[in-house]
């Protein structure tokens, strides 16, 4: 949510993002793109949709604040049209509060929560809204989610409160936006392609095949003049060989992730063994030692290396 404050300080202009399922911005959009259309042209502001089969999408709202107020209105109702809708051919006696999730950076959370809680109690008892700032980050972000809920007059009341707050303390440094990923579902690798499990279906993952099929040609087969046989590319029996990397200590972050999650994704996709070596007294430097047949080990350094290009190049999370 970034204050955009013209020369007169009247209009302020906001920027608030909001955390959808995929089923909800299917709502939002619509049969043909009709209902976002209708809520653009009549609340006059900007609602863009992310782009991505995601299972989550982000929905940024910009303009004006009245504007602002009113695409959320849209938005409260919308979804409690498809509670009711859904509620039809239930048999269920208590009606679900409508829910949105808006993405807001960490660094204006804690005026949000304000001092022992006392700002969001107050934005609880005077909108009668449930509010819940997330505890931790939402991944490879410096964006936390907050989750409102109730009937879409305490959710409209409680984003104008939440925008005020936001105008008041902007947010502190960079903010490094939440960029839903496509579905993390565990990945297999069979026959040289890459799948990733979504349910009851391998769903074949053509950007981790190509990463796949890049390792694998480092390995099966033997250069001309040399009388070593070629390694079988994923084959559990291949030799175990080790490779050493040295990454800067300000790097490391980036390869580690939150609680180990990058890593450990490395790990996952590429089946090789990573150590990361504790920091060595007076030492720029971390040593990773990856263990695994040549294509795990290519692959691997494969995955690091693209953390890296991506964190140098400030192109964000990959």
């Amino acid at each position: 949510m970034e204050p955009k404050v013209n020369e007169g300080g009247l209009n302020v202009t906001l920027t608030i993002r909001l955390l959808m399922h995929g089923k909800e911005v299917g709502s939002i959009i619509g049969k043909k793109g009709e209902t976002v259309k209708k809520m653009r042209e009549e609340s006059g502001a900007r609602i863009n949709i992310s782009e991505g089969n995601c299972p989550e999408r982000i929905v940024t709202i910009t303009g004006p604040t009245d504007a602002i107020f009113k695409a959320f209105a849209m938005i409260a109702f919308k979804f409690e049209e498809d509670i009711d809708n859904s509620m039809t051919n239930s048999t269920a006696t208590s009606k679900p509060p409508v829910t949105l999730r808006l993405v807001v950076p960490a660094s204006q959370c804690g005026s949000l929560i304000g001092k022992g809680g006392s700002k969001i109690k107050e934005i609880r008892e005077s909108t009668g809204a449930q509010v819940q700032v997330a505890g931790d980050m939402l991944p490879n972000s410096t964006e936390r989610a907050v989750t409102i809920s109730g009937m879409p007059d305490a959710i409209i009341q409680c984003v104008k409160q939440i925008c005020v707050v936001m105008l008041e303390s902007p947010p502190k440094g960079a903010t490094i936006p939440y960029r839903p990923k496509p579905a993390s579902a565990p990945v297999i690798f069979a026959g040289g392609q890459a799948y990733t499990i979504q349910g009851q279906y391998a769903i074949p993952h053509p950007d981790l095949t190509k990463l796949h099929q890049l390792a694998m040609q480092h390995t099966p087969f033997t250069p001309l003049g040399q009388t070593t046989p070629g390694f079988p590319g994923m084959d559990g029996n291949s030799p175990a060989s080790t490779h050493e990397l040295a990454i800067p200590n300000d790097l490391i972050g980036c390869i580690i992730g939150r609680q180990g999650s990058k890593i450990n994704e490395i790990r996952q996709m590429s089946g090789a063994q990573i150590k990361i070596a504790n920091a060595a007294e007076g030492s720029t430097e971390r040593q990773i030692t990856i263990t695994g047949s040549p294509a795990n080990i290519s692959l691997a350094q494969y995955l690091i290396n693209a953390r890296l290009t991506s964190e140098v190049s400030g192109m964000g999370p990959l």
